[in-house]
């Protein structure tokens, strides 16, 4: 059992970190893992995390954290009747299948990998926020199986790799074919828990018996972050989002953008500097 001491100086840590992000996280409108996960690989490389299990860390810790967050939200969203259930419905195989993929990518991806994907991954959802126009269609209704199984599966790979709850991706999804963008954040937050929850499970089994994980750690979840982070985050979030108020979606798009490109030029620069 590790000391009393360094416990309390990790969760110290993590609890900053948790402030910070719910600010993000609340001023940019979103569940939070696009920020939880380059918080959470900072943070734990200054409390001295091995780098060989700090970003797969970050990801699956940024997973169980949305959880809760998803679960809650998709029942307020459903009891709302705002929600595309037939699209759930038809999705609940694919997204966990791509979920689970994405946790056995993590289990024998490097570090470096994985810090590569995410900043790929990044850039092309950075273009989206920045250049998005209401104007892009690609039709007026979702596409028929196996187009929409497909883009269902790789809305979960993509999103466990990244450590996210999906919404970006599923917005991106769903208003290009036609739907509004409130009905496609209300099925974001369904989308949320079919990838969440097998994400949770994934990165457990991903990380069981790793070496040189912190304190309370289960494969790679870490419980006192989960523990610390989910109070905080809620608690915190709605300042940020009081501060989203003062600007315009488009200009809340636009910095949500540049916080991308400039967590994807860290995590290049981490690489290759």
């Amino acid at each position: 059992m590790p000391p009393v001491t360094e416990i309390a100086m990790f969760a110290a840590a993590l609890a900053t970190a948790g402030v910070v992000a719910g600010l993000l996280a609340g001023l940019f409108g979103i569940g939070g893992g696009a920020v939880l996960v380059p918080v959470f690989y900072h943070v734990f490389g200054l409390l001295d995390v091995p780098e060989a299990v700090r970003m797969h860390l970050s990801l699956g810790t940024s997973l169980a954290i949305i959880v809760p967050t998803s679960i809650r939200s998709f029942m307020t969203h459903k009891q709302k009747g705002a929600v595309d259930t037939a699209l759930l419905k038809g999705w609940i195989v694919a997204v966990p299948l791509g979920t689970l993929i994405a946790s056995a990518i993590a289990a024998y991806a490097s570090s470096v990998a994985l810090r590569l994907i995410f900043a790929c991954i990044a850039l092309v959802l950075a273009f989206r926020m920045i250049a998005n126009r209401s104007s892009w269609h690609l039709g007026n209704d979702l596409p028929p199986n196996p187009a929409k199984f497909l883009v269902g599966t790789s809305i979960g790979i993509l999103s466990g790799l990244m450590g996210v709850g999906g919404g970006v991706l599923n917005n991106t999804f769903m208003t290009l074919y036609g739907r509004s963008i409130h009905q496609a954040v209300a099925t974001s937050s369904g989308v949320g828990v079919l990838i969440s929850l097998p994400g949770l499970a994934g990165y457990i089994w991903a990380g069981w018996g790793a070496a040189g994980l912190p304190p309370l750690s289960t494969g790679y979840i870490n419980w006192i972050a989960v523990a610390l982070l989910i109070p905080i985050t809620l608690i915190v979030a709605p300042y940020g989002a009081r501060l989203a108020h003062a600007l315009s979606k488009k200009q809340l798009e636009r910095a949500f953008g540049v916080f991308l490109v400039v967590v994807a030029a860290q995590f290049f620069y981490s690489v290759y500097g």
